[in-house]
């Protein structure tokens, strides 16, 4: 629908109508939109809301709001939102569905991936918008629960060529801010001239100048002040009218304004109110038979609908937010309890919303309503939503009456509230549970929550000491949870590497040897992790060998999804320590594949960085920056970052000296602002690859020192070895190189594979003579060969390419520099298809002209949309491994037909 004038801009608000107006226009277009409206309460943010939904009438407009109330129930202001469209839920893929189902309780299930659900709701909205333009308002975002806000910013983010928008409401924040980056409309006072002229249209007849002025001074420009403040009860003047304005906030102006018109009501018309502020839903069924049950005549309703406090529609709405907590916070203790008592007889189909009426009409201790908001949080829990969860178990276990249960039950708080984001909560319910029951369990439990909150909040030294101890302490009460524990500590410590100032990972590992006692019974796959590991760190490489092939070995069996997610990344790595490329790649690889089906996208970003290195050690290049393009969609739609290990090695392998040393050397900064050690290894490995490709082999020296200067630092310390071999033995440094290979030499003959031989007869290959150094390439190129690590490969053709030519073997030099030169362009390692090219050039041999050039003019996106269709997916299919829409994903697909120059998808194959 045009803005045809019927639509007049508010007063004083012509530039926002108009922004308002340009979103309507984007969508009428066809284009997304998406506007974040700020201000403080009253500025007028539900109105233009309204003018929008105004302007849009000919189209489909849904709107929700957050309600104070509701905070804590999961997905409560997203179903609001979603329900008239669930009609279109079976239209979704299979697992978009069923985490949209469980979110909304319509099923049960193992707890959603709120990312996933994200994904169905855009799929939901955007299937909706694909019959008429959609404008999605939902206004009070500050009151939305977590889950439901995080899930539409997700949404917002994620939108892109659909005639949908997206448009929030919220007051300014200083807490939590799921919408931060998005665009912004912010709301100031009205100007002196528009706020005048909006006060005299309301005040219903001439002002006093004095009254006049002071209300002018007190609203400060806020429209619904100056709306309402001209209702509000008279007050003494001074005689001389200099009178000061009141100093209060202009919200708490409003409310008492409010209230002062409720209280002007008949008593049955205020408990009226009172019902429906208490019951956030607005289902006037409910209204009405919770007024019948407390005695109050439905149509006592009619004079607040008179006096423009109350809407009476298909729902039951305040006229303002600031109205309903008015009334809400207004009203005397045993009138609320009483109200909400009522309420819970008449929820009888909404048992968690019971649950809640129930808590809050009561004070004595109760354990069949605790036993209740229990179960309230084991559905919460089901649906993804830990603070409704932690929420339901803090009430729980206020009103326990039995003391150890009473501790129980906030423990398990604490644990939901530290899930859920919120350290200060959980630490005041752990104090609640140590103080109710003197138990030794309690309290260990209670250690561990502390030092699991101190190490989210800091990493340092301080929280790793205390998960040691609160391992320790677990070890006579719960040995499984004891050893899980000393499993996170050590995993922690590897994490902090060579930046931990206090607790190194030796002594934690010694701490879990020595304290830990042996399992009985047949070890878990935890069990077998730990015992490697602690092995590796505290024995040594050549001890832990056997241990960690049996953790390998059990963990590449079928293992339990939980598990899979949990400790994949840690046995893989360990698979690679032990130069294993099978099973590390297969780990990997399941990883990935568990995290994807599961939609575990918390998890999913880990699993891909160890797959984009393993793909760049596979010389498959164009698979890790498939990869590392769906990692960084996964951190747009998150809206987080993590050191970027896989694009930082990936970059190394392509060479591209100025783009790759800039992304080492900003993750290697970004891994040291975090603590993490280990990042810095792997950033200092990549530098040395690169440096080495190119042939600045002192700059490659001086990084493979620091990557391999602690043995500690797994998998990145052996590479780095391997490195400063390389630049060592180039540069004439012989010692160094010697050094280097002897510890290198050690590690691969513990670990005997093909590919942990390969590379050691290659680097010994390096400083050998010229009567033993053929054999050594020769070794080296026939184990590599037998391996998945095929850049490996093409190096020791290169290195043996090398000093074929040197001997002036220029024939068979030319053999192997032009196999090196050849597998380095398949790659599309340039850098080193550079160096394998100027030797073959330098001994006298020449290069197959190459094929026609990469598609260089797609995005990377693009791309990766372009080889997932050439791969056969559907748009749907692109769409739920990228986080896109099947609309998106067409748009972008249209986008590439035209820079390829072809007509229909059946020619992307030919085309890439």
């Amino acid at each position: 629908m045009r803005n045809d004038g019927h639509h007049r801009p508010l007063r004083g608000r012509t530039a926002e109508c108009e922004a308002l107006d340009e979103v309507a226009r984007a969508v009428e277009a066809g284009r997304s939109a998406v506007l974040v409206v700020r201000g403080e309460a009253g500025m007028g943010k539900s109105a233009l809301l309204d003018h929008l939904a105004g302007r849009v009438g000919d189209h489909r407009v849904a709107r929700g709001a957050g309600v104070e109330s509701e905070m804590e129930l999961p997905f409560a202001g997203l179903h609001q939102l979603c329900a008239p469209f669930l009609d279109r839920v079976p239209r979704l893929p299979p697992p978009q569905r069923e985490a949209l189902a469980t979110a909304f309780g319509f099923s049960s299930g193992p707890p959603p991936d709120r990312f996933l659900v994200g994904l169905a709701v855009l799929g939901l909205l955007t299937d909706a918008a694909a019959d008429q333009p959609l404008f999605c308002l939902v206004d009070d975002v500050q009151w939305l629960d977590r889950v439901s806000a995080q899930t539409l910013s997700f949404v917002a983010r994620r939108m892109l060529a659909e005639p949908l928008a997206l448009v929030f409401a919220t007051r300014e924040t200083r807490g939590r801010d799921d919408l931060g980056g998005l665009p912004e409309l912010t709301l100031e006072g009205l100007r002196n001239a528009d706020a005048r002229a909006l006060l005299e249209s309301v005040a219903g007849g001439p002002l006093d100048e004095r009254i006049r002025e002071r209300i002018l001074a007190e609203a400060r420009g806020n429209p619904l002040a100056l709306v309402e403040l001209p209702h509000s009860p008279g007050e003494p003047e001074p005689a001389d009218g200099l009178g000061l304005p009141d100093p209060g906030p202009v919200t708490g102006r409003i409310e008492r304004t409010y209230l002062s018109r409720v209280h002007a009501l008949p008593a049955d018309t205020q408990r009226l109110l009172l019902i429906a502020a208490a019951e956030p839903i607005g289902d006037v069924t409910l209204l009405r038979r919770a007024a019948e049950r407390l005695g109050v005549d439905p149509g006592a309703v009619g004079p607040a609908v008179a006096a423009g406090l109350l809407d009476v529609g298909a729902l039951v709405r305040f006229r303002h937010p600031l109205l309903r907590s008015a009334v809400y916070r207004s009203a005397a203790l045993p009138d609320l309890r009483r109200t909400h008592r009522v309420l819970a007889e008449v929820t009888d189909l909404d048992p968690d919303r019971r649950a809640w009426h129930l808590a809050r009409a009561t004070v004595r201790p109760d354990e069949v309503i605790a036993a209740d908001l229990e179960s309230s949080a084991g559905r919460a829990m089901s649906r993804g939503g830990a603070a409704a969860a932690a929420a339901f178990l803090a009430h729980a276990a206020v009103l326990t009456p039995q003391p150890h249960r009473k501790a129980s039950r906030a423990l398990a708080a604490a644990e939901a509230k530290l899930r859920a984001g919120a350290p200060g909560a959980a630490r005041e319910l752990l104090a609640l549970a140590e103080s109710t029951a003197p138990d030794e369990r309690v309290h260990a439990h209670a250690a561990l929550l502390r030092a699991q909150i101190a190490f989210a909040s800091s990493r340092g030294d301080e929280a790793l000491t205390a998960l040691v101890a609160a391992a320790r302490r677990l070890v006579p009460l719960d040995v499984a949870l004891a050893r899980d524990t000393f499993l996170d500590a050590i995993s922690a410590a590897m994490f902090a590497g060579r930046l931990a100032s206090a607790t190194d990972v030796r002594e934690v590992s010694l701490a879990a040897q020595q304290t830990s006692p042996p399992v009985t019974g047949p070890p878990r796959d935890a069990d077998l992790l730990l015992d490697a590991l602690s092995t590796r760190f505290t024995d040594g490489y050549d001890a832990s060998v056997t241990p960690a092939r049996a953790a390998v070995r059990a963990l590449r069996k079928e293992t339990a999804v939980e598990d899979v997610l949990r400790w994949s990344w840690l046995v893989s790595a360990l698979a690679a320590e032990m130069w294993d490329d099978r099973a590390w790649t297969e780990l990997a690889a399941r990883h990935v594949h568990t995290a994807r089906a599961l939609g575990a996208l918390t998890e999913l970003p880990l699993a891909l960085n160890s797959r984009v290195v393993i793909h760049a050690s596979a010389g498959e290049l164009d698979a890790a920056g498939l990869l590392v393009a769906e990692i960084a969609t996964i951190q747009e739609a998150a809206g987080n970052g993590f050191t970027a290990y896989g694009a930082l090695t990936l970059a190394a392998w392509q060479g591209h000296q100025r783009e790759a040393a800039d992304l080492i050397r900003t993750s290697m900064a970004d891994a040291a602002r975090r603590g993490e050690g280990i990042g810095v290894a792997i950033a200092q490995r990549a530098m040395a690859v690169l440096n080495n490709s190119l042939g600045r082999y002192q700059e490659g020296l001086e990084a493979a020192r620091e990557a391999s200067a602690h043995p500690t630092d797994l998998v990145a310390a052996q590479w780095g070895l391997v490195e400063l071999v390389e630049a060592a033995a180039r540069l004439d440094q012989q010692e160094v190189a010697e050094q280097a290979l002897e510890r290198l030499t050690r590690i691969t003959d513990a670990a005997g594979t093909d590919w942990a031989l390969g590379i050691q007869a290659r680097s010994r290959a390096l400083l050998s003579g010229d009567d033993t150094a053929e054999a050594l390439y020769r070794e080296a190129v026939e184990r590599l060969e037998r391996t998945l690590v095929q850049s490996e490969l093409a190096r020791a053709h290169l290195v043996y390419g090398e000093w074929l030519r040197r001997v002036n073997r220029r024939n068979d030099a030319r053999h192997h520099l032009r196999t090196a030169h050849a597998m380095f362009s398949a790659f599309g390692a340039e850098a080193f298809a550079d160096r394998a090219l100027r030797e073959l050039r330098v001994s006298g041999g020449t290069t197959a002209a190459a094929k026609g050039a990469a598609v260089t003019s797609l995005t990377p996106q693009e791309n990766q949309i372009a080889r997932l269709a050439r791969d056969g997916l559907t748009n749907a299919e692109i769409g739920a491994q990228l986080f896109l829409s099947p609309h998106t994903v067409e748009w972008h697909l249209r986008k590439v037909y035209a820079k390829l120059g072809i007509a229909s998808r059946r020619l992307l194959r030919t085309a890439l």
